[in-house]
């Protein structure tokens, strides 16, 4: 009887561990299975992430190229702002030519300087400083000669005076050096293209040689152009030989004094670009 209570009792503790161990099973095999849940979840949102880390990793490295491209553009853009500096207009102007150029300006009359309102006029009046100190300084008088310059040409205005005789196209021996001077001016520059334009007063001239100003005029005008190819070896296909007569005064003929001012050759100096910057 005692023994049969014991294996009862044995009996029934058994089958009480046994129900709550799979209970408890039951329980943390559904706690496995949410979890397992949750992992897959958290799995998936990480797979997301890195594949769009990686996105943004990819766009973040094209940005970086894109900004080095653009720096070292910048860079570029920047060394060629610093060597070529603007002048008003498109036309550009090189470091090294700025620096002639205010070389130059250092002996230009201050008043004259003072009146240079941008970089255009002012490499004009280096210009006109330099080709007046190079071929004015041979004549007797710096009013004897005027320069004038527009859009890179060179207008250079000799008076007859310096040149002629009155009535006269042969050339004045005095008028040599002058030449002299011009000639390396032009032989300079093999693309210099050049105009000699003869200009007289409006008295009428009419003999045996000469028949009329227009005559005159270009008269003047191929004696110049002869002198130069024949005696200073400048090439006679860079020039060109015109008579204006008397229809282009720069002044009023109202006076003797202005209609020898009227009486000129000009001197049309066409130069391309780096040439006009050479004359600084």
């Amino acid at each position: 009887m005692k023994k049969s209570i014991i294996l009862a009792t044995a009996l029934g503790l058994s089958m009480t561990i046994s129900c709550v161990s799979k209970k408890k099973y039951t329980e943390l095999e559904g706690n496995l299975f949410q979890t397992q849940t949750q992992l897959a979840e958290v799995n998936k949102e990480k797979a997301d992430l890195e594949e769009k880390m990686t996105a943004i990793e990819k766009r973040v490295a094209e940005y970086n190229a894109r900004i080095n491209s653009l720096k070292d553009t910048n860079a570029s853009l920047e060394e060629s702002n610093n060597s070529l500096l603007s002048l008003n207009g498109p036309t550009p102007i090189s470091k090294n030519h700025r620096a002639k150029l205010e070389q130059t300006l250092q002996n230009v009359d201050p008043s004259l300087l003072a009146e240079a309102k941008t970089m255009e006029d002012s490499v004009n009046l280096a210009i006109e400083y330099n080709i007046k100190k190079n071929i004015a300084a041979e004549s007797e008088s710096e009013d004897d000669i005027k320069i004038d310059i527009e859009n890179t040409v060179v207008m250079i205005s000799v008076s007859d005076k310096l040149l002629f005789n009155t009535a006269s196209y042969r050339i004045n021996p005095k008028a040599n050096p002058l030449l002299q001077k011009l000639a390396e001016v032009i032989n300079a520059e093999p693309s210099l293209q050049v105009m000699i334009e003869g200009h007289t007063d409006p008295r009428s001239i009419s003999n045996a040689v000469i028949q009329d100003n227009w005559d005159l005029s270009v008269k003047r005008a191929t004696s110049i152009v002869r002198e130069l190819q024949l005696k200073y070896k400048v090439a006679p296909e860079k020039m060109i030989a015109a008579g204006r007569a008397s229809y282009m005064p720069v002044v009023s003929n109202d006076t003797p004094e202005n209609m020898a001012m009227n009486r000129r050759t000009r001197i049309v100096l066409i130069p391309d670009l780096d040439m006009f910057f050479a004359m600084l």
